[in-house]
């Protein structure tokens, strides 16, 4: 029976029209290449404050060079990510590893990506209040109380609080402000600023040498910073290897461009020069911010007492400046409110990023609906961020707030996401050989043939670093397996739409 069209448009236009929104853990308007900028630096700069303390607890006082060579690594890696968001709106490691090299691999990495962000948060949060209890007892000791509060006990309930008020923000339901990252950056930057000129005033006036050179003899090498290659003769004997040993302990330095990709949707037009501008500022800050504080710390920060330090460096360097008691302390209270500021939003930034990561692989059916059920109330998808914030709460109760025994584990999400997202845009290059408005640099063509030189070493550098780390960081590659496991379990879930509840609109 033929339908009448005329009849049917006007029921159409006779029924009121039904607003459908859609509650998430974020909402962005279309932002400035500066917005985007502050944002992706509110979890990358973070790493400043833990990431050469970290790495020189494994490797020694050449960690400065490493953590200077990782910085450089992260605007090649930038550039990976530029490549792909080109192809790609959604231009995430989970996007370009399925489209590259299927379903399998895709869940591996996410499972990479999902440990790197179920990390950010307690290494985010045990490191601030690593910060804070350091600040306590020096305040403490200078009104001469008999009082000191146990670092990492404090630093773990810190952690524990602030994830707890941000798993009931996002419960709620929040708007991931560009305008607060910006202003956080802001305050951020006066506070380098500031750092860089007193830190360069106290070499004027003190003198100081580089941290010794990064071969190696001069690198650490002990059955704590080698793992499983303890013993083996290879590192000591073949530099090359021994670089990997060192830029594996330093790549945390570079966590956080996975979201670059994130915010690559709410840049404002045009999106790709948007996006080279943002990633361009973010290499410069990051590399001038996090590198400049791993050297000054070498150099300034007597060798006696820096190890008392490394989970609270940036204060240690504050209180070693060239200068009276008292403007040394009020300005490492400066650094410990920035740091709470910028390290906490880290903690939020954590579960935001894994709410969308875990939504987008359940839309794609990898997840059951399940996990995307809607808060009765809020309608968001509360599971999602239940289980976040509970494995993130499980995770500094396991640390016990050391920030070390989290970086250890922090590491291997963070290259092994960076390491398969660069095979699956190199694959691409081939699978997709069609034009791009972005190519990673340094392409030659043979024989017609397309040899990405630059995009080729970027892989090999990042799948280099992985393979290492796999041998020298021995509980992060234990719960690397097991951890994708999990993931894997999870995605095995009976595949049943959730219901709504009656009567309730998402």
């Amino acid at each position: 029976m033929a339908s009448n069209p005329s009849s049917t448009a006007g029921q159409n236009s006779a029924r009121p029209a039904v607003k459908v929104p859609v509650a998430t853990t974020a909402m962005l308007a279309f932002i400035s290449f500066w917005r985007a900028a502050a944002i992706v630096l509110n979890d990358l700069a973070s790493s400043a404050y833990y990431a050469g303390g970290e790495a020189e607890q494994f490797i020694g006082k050449t960690a400065p060079w490493f953590i200077l060579a990782t910085m450089l690594l992260s605007y090649a890696v930038s550039q990976v990510y530029v490549e792909s968001c080109s192809m790609f709106v959604r231009g995430g490691v989970y996007r370009v590893v399925k489209e590259a090299m299927g379903g399998a691999l895709a869940k591996f990495s996410v499972s990479a990506l999902m440990f790197d962000y179920v990390l950010t948060g307690p290494i985010s949060g045990v490191s601030a209040g690593q910060y804070l209890a350091g600040l306590l007892n020096e305040m403490f000791s200078y009104a001469h109380l008999k009082f000191t509060l146990e670092p990492n006990f404090t630093a773990a309930a810190f952690a524990i609080a602030v994830t707890l008020y941000f798993w009931w923000q996002n419960i709620k339901g929040i708007s991931e402000s560009s305008e607060k990252a910006l202003w956080i950056m802001q305050l951020t930057t006066v506070m380098v600023i500031a750092l860089i000129a007193w830190c360069a005033y106290t070499l004027w006036m003190r003198g100081g040498q580089l941290p010794p050179a990064p071969i190696p003899r001069y690198i650490l090498m002990t059955r704590h910073s080698l793992g499983w290659l303890y013993g083996v003769n290879v590192p000591r004997l073949i530099t090359l290897v021994a670089v990997f040993v060192g830029l594996g302990h330093s790549v945390l330095a570079m966590s956080g461009e996975e979201s670059l990709a994130q915010v690559y949707r709410e840049i404002e037009h045009p999106k790709l020069p948007n996006l080279k501008k943002a990633a361009l500022i973010i290499f410069i800050y990051s590399m001038v911010f996090t590198s400049l504080v791993s050297f000054f710390a070498v150099m300034i920060i007597p060798d006696k007492i820096r190890p008392q330090f490394f989970e609270n460096l940036i204060g240690g360097l504050a209180m070693s400046l060239y200068g009276p008691f008292w403007a040394r302390l009020i300005f490492h209270a400066f650094v410990v409110v920035v740091g709470t500021l910028i390290l906490s939003g880290a903690v939020n930034t954590a579960i935001v990023g894994s709410n969308g990561v875990l939504n987008r692989v359940s839309e794609d059916g990898v997840l059951s609906d399940w996990f995307r059920q809607p808060h009765p109330r809020f309608g968001t998808s509360y599971r999602i961020i239940n289980i976040v914030a509970a494995v993130q709460i499980v995770m500094v109760v396991i640390s016990r707030g050391d920030v070390t025994f989290l970086a250890n584990l922090y590491a291997f999400g963070v290259v092994w996401s960076f390491a398969l997202k660069g095979v699956a845009v190199l694959v691409l290059r081939y699978t997709h050989p069609g034009k791009r408005e972005f190519r990673v640099p340094l392409n030659f063509h043979i024989a017609g043939v397309e040899i990405p030189v630059g995009l080729g070493l970027i892989t090999l550098i990042l799948l280099s670093v992985a393979v290492v780390n796999l041998f020298t960081k021995r509980a992060a590659t234990v719960s690397g397996i097991i951890f994708p496991a999990c993931c894997s379990w999870a995605s095995s879930y009976p595949k049943k739409e959730f219901k709504r509840p009656a009567g309730k609109r998402m």
